[in-house]
């Protein structure tokens, strides 16, 4: 039986009604945010002093409030307030792992809801956050990859997950302490490895980290970011260009046969496509490796012939490759590759002068590993028998 999962967005993005009344300054980027104080009603003489000084207070010091924005005067933050808020998306649960990871469901606009996972390590601090609810590509070893995409996030509500970690870590600075260097940094890294495929909503996750890259707020380097694609080719050499950050590629297969099961999207644009690509990514963004993402399935990817394919495949780019035991989920079709030959497959890779990292699975006690998230209103329940149909296993 063939996969008959949709292989490109089968969904148009309509753009959502704002509702009447204040607009949230969440999420705009500079020049928005300046256009809407002035059609506010600040004087375009002051419009970029105003701007610099509210975006400090929301993305620097974290503030939800214009009253506390003390170096405003009372008539101008009686004008922000009377034209604007600045929401972060509502938290619904948090659930804590065993070994610290932090799960957080949080409802958006239209009642819908995403999960976005906290990993602390030793020395930094990982946020997992969601570009769209749901998911189109339908990656049969993935639990999200069984959930309908309902719609694409905007930027509010990307940059309102990393503002609601920030919240609930309590990492805003105080007045006269700084960040990243100058103090504590619990969340010091992005990847947009959440629910759905960020460049199917180029834009907003464009927009999004640019807010967060901004060194007068958030002040995350772009290099603390990580885009993680299927695959999406003709959006790759523009996420180079247009937002810099770190790319990471779902790859999982050697040969285009197995991908096309595991990765639909890979029936669009082929394996040779998507590593033409990726050769051209390294050199548009001076030269950093690109994170190839390795889910071991048991039988189906992990044979010592996917390992040396695997090495010839990467040969010219500068890369290094996450192994992952796959995270079992209710009615998954696949098994996780013992300990063994996951780690006899990294020897080969590692021989061959890439690094690869074994990832520890972490809060699967949760469901908040690698591939595990999905929201519960947006369940669509299948059986793993259709699960498997779907997948053409």
């Amino acid at each position: 039986m063939t996969a008959t999962a949709p292989i490109t967005q089968d969904v148009l993005t309509i753009p959502r009604k704002a509702p009447e009344g204040a607009k949230n300054l969440v999420g705009m980027t500079r020049d928005q945010m300046r256009e809407a104080l002035i059609e506010a009603g600040t004087a375009e003489k002051q419009a970029k002093m105003r701007l610099n000084q509210v975006w400090q207070w929301i993305y620097h010091w974290g503030v939800t409030d214009f009253d506390v924005m003390t170096n405003l005067s009372k008539d101008y933050r009686k004008l922000l307030s009377d034209n604007f808020v600045i929401e972060r998306p509502e938290l619904v649960t948090k659930l804590v792992s065993e070994d610290g990871t932090r799960k957080y469901l949080v409802r958006i606009a239209g009642g819908h809801e995403v999960e976005i996972v906290y990993i602390p390590e030793e020395g930094r601090g990982t946020l997992c956050v969601s570009s769209q609810v749901g998911c189109t590509l339908t990656c049969s070893f993935c639990h999200t990859g069984t959930q309908k995409l309902v719609r694409n996030l905007t930027a509010a509500e990307i940059v309102g997950q990393v503002m609601l970690a920030r919240d609930d870590l309590g990492e805003w600075p105080e007045p006269g302490t700084g960040t990243g260097e100058d103090g504590p940094r619990l969340l010091s890294n992005i990847v947009l490895m959440g629910m759905g495929e960020p460049l199917y909503n180029f834009e907003n996750v464009r927009d999004a980290m640019k807010v967060c890259m901004d060194g007068e707020g958030i002040a995350l380097g772009r290099r603390r970011i990580t885009l993680s694609t299927s695959g999406v080719v003709p959006e790759i050499a523009r996420t180079a260009e247009e937002i810099g950050c770190l790319l990471a590629v779902s790859f999982h297969a050697t040969t285009d046969e197995v991908r096309d099961k595991l990765v639909p999207v890979n029936k669009k644009w082929n394996i040779e496509q998507l590593l033409a690509a990726l050769r051209e990514y390294p050199k548009a963004t001076n030269s950093e490796r690109i994170t190839f993402e390795y889910v071991m399935l048991e039988g189906v990817n992990d044979t010592f012939e996917d390992a040396h394919r695997l090495v010839k495949l990467l040969e010219g780019i500068p890369a290094k490759v996450n192994l992952i035991p796959f995270n079992e989920w209710p009615g998954a079709p696949y098994k996780r590759s013992s300990n063994n030959r996951i780690r006899a497959f990294a020897t080969i890779l590692m021989e061959a002068g890439y690094a690869s990292p074994i990832r520890t699975p972490r809060g699967e006690d949760i469901m908040a590993a690698c591939g595990q998230l999905k929201s519960a209103t947006e369940r669509e329940r299948k059986s793993r028998a259709q699960i498997a149909a779907e997948a053409g296993l």
